[in-house]
């Protein structure tokens, strides 16, 4: 593994200085005196401290011709970083030529530039017409009178889009409200049993291979699971009701134990801490009785359970009496449909995904794309589906990626410059691939794009997925350059000195983009 040629310091220049100091050089010497020699001082090893000098600036160029685009994108990555590992592939989509290539078979941590192999995967598999469907099921017979004498099973199908954030646009009916509603559509107005969530067409594993455990605080690493609900977070909200503490929900919970700890204080302020157990809830700290209370999201520790929570308290909102508990299960094979709602397509929840960069949509696709009749959807599958569809339609050697997660943010994925390009290669001659480029933030406009390479060539040109974590810059995508060729391209750089790798990527991407043949 070779890494990027760091930029040059000059050496340290010490200086040496004898320092004496000359006695009575400023008194008169008497006619006649004796001269005496002034007293001798001891050498002094003097050393200056030399700052090393400040790394060149680092701009785009406008090639001619081939060569000439070699040595620019050369001379761009020998000032790009002082420290750290490049790997970078160009290629022209017309030709298929490689343009440029530098540790381009080396394997590196993409970051979210896996969210391209997610993206591929999933729309090769199903297209971008597709939704996943949430089900409701029944477990025994629902009378005449209303009563379904028996379990009632809430089934997730790993629909990200399961979330508030896709109410209803002009009723504002969150979509864990409406499959209620489609309950009491369907005649349910009392459930005798269980409400059960069943998460079993994901494997049981919720945190993947390679997440470092300071993440799972984070909204942005998300628990997975195939039964989710609002991308598995949960706002706790807590405020003074004279003397004791009232806490509630978004979304809204039933059937979950809550233990309520808090303290009502004089003041305004309040200290509250959430601990999540299998069967409930914990709230403990204090409110102040003057305040207005407060509310703290967490990321939801056992997500399927909070989803059927959720559910049982939306069934009830729509006036539907559930006598038992909420419980986690497999549904009985077999069992009656009672409502299904589908999610958005596969085209949109892929533009969600890249443009946010949501990890917990990547998640969920990648293990859909993997699950079939018989076949769990986890990520070991999932990685299986990816390599052999990269080797049978992108000609990329399976050792050349390796999947932990669909999303990047594992320590463990690893992917090479040119399986990117051979990646985005083949997905530019694919059905689907209007629906992938336009996924893809642009240059100077949009998402995670709309600041970098602004009032350059690149602007509105350059789609590209980027990737940043605290050891990997990344960027991957496509571009025209000024002469009319598509070209795809990777950047990925594995070290510390991340904000002059996205520097110097961006002056590559201008560069591509000023790029004539």
């Amino acid at each position: 593994m070779s890494t990027s040629t760091p930029a040059q310091a000059n050496p340290a220049v010490a200086s040496v200085r004898a320092l004496a100091n000359k006695a009575g050089s400023t008194t008169a010497h008497r006619a006649g005196a004796k001269r005496r020699r002034p007293a001798k001082t001891p050498v002094r090893m003097v050393s200056k401290k030399t700052k090393s000098p400040a790394p060149t600036s680092i701009g785009y160029t406008a090639p001619r011709g081939a060569l000439q685009l070699t040595d620019d994108l050369n001379s761009i990555l020998d000032r790009a970083s002082r420290g750290g590992a490049w790997g970078v592939a160009v290629v022209s989509l017309a030709s298929g030529d490689t343009l440029f290539a530098r540790n381009a078979d080396r394997q590196l941590l993409p970051a979210s530039t896996m969210k391209l192999f997610t993206s591929a995967v999933a729309l090769e598999r199903f297209g971008s017409d597709h939704r996943f469907t949430t089900e409701v099921l029944r477990e025994g017979a629902l009378g005449s009178d209303g009563v379904l004498r028996g379990n009632l099973v809430l089934r997730g199908a790993g629909d990200p889009s399961f979330s508030r954030r896709f109410a209803d646009g002009t009723s504002g009916e969150t979509p864990m409200a409406a499959i209620a509603r489609l309950v009491w559509q369907a005649g349910v107005r009392r459930v005798s049993g269980d409400i059960v969530g069943d998460a079993s067409a994901f494997e049981d594993r919720q945190v993947p291979e390679g997440w470092r455990s300071r993440y799972l605080g984070a909204r942005y690493a998300a628990r997975v699971s195939a039964l989710s609900y609002n991308e598995n977070l949960l706002t706790v909200r807590v405020k003074a009701a004279g003397n004791v503490a009232a806490i509630s929900f978004e979304p809204a919970l039933s059937g979950l134990t809550v233990v309520n700890s808090v303290k009502v204080v004089s003041g305004r302020g309040a200290r509250i801490r959430v601990r999540q157990t299998e069967t409930g809830i914990e709230v403990r700290g204090t409110v102040g009785a003057a305040g207005k209370g407060t509310s703290i999201q967490v990321v939801a520790e056992h997500p399927a359970l909070m989803t059927t929570a959720a559910f049982r308290a939306a069934l009830e909102a729509q006036g539907i009496v559930v006598d038992d508990q909420v419980r986690l299960g497999k549904a009985s094979s077999g069992a009656p449909r009672v409502a299904v709602l589908p999610s958005a397509t596969l085209g949109e929840l892929v533009t969600t995904m890249n443009g946010e960069s949501n990890n917990h949509f990547a998640e969920m696709l990648f293990r859909n794309a993997a699950r079939s009749v018989g076949v769990v959807g986890s990520a070991e599958n999932a990685n299986t589906l990816l390599r052999r569809f990269l080797w049978e339609k992108a000609r990329v050697l399976p050792t050349d990626v390796y999947a932990a997660d669909g999303s990047g943010l594992s320590t463990a994925d690893r992917v090479t410059p040119r399986a990117m390009v051979q990646l985005l290669a083949y997905a530019a001659k694919a059905p689907w691939h209007d629906v992938l480029e336009q996924s893809l933030p642009v240059a100077g406009r949009t998402e995670t794009l709309r600041r970098r390479m602004k009032y350059t060539p690149a602007m509105g040109n350059l789609h590209a997925k980027t990737g940043t974590t605290n050891d990997v810059a990344s960027l991957g995508g496509y571009v025209t350059s000024m002469s009319g060729e598509s070209l795809a391209f990777s950047f990925i750089y594995n070290g510390k000195d991340r904000w002059r790798a996205k520097v110097a990527m961006d002056a590559m991407g201008s560069t591509l983009a000023s790029y004539r043949r």
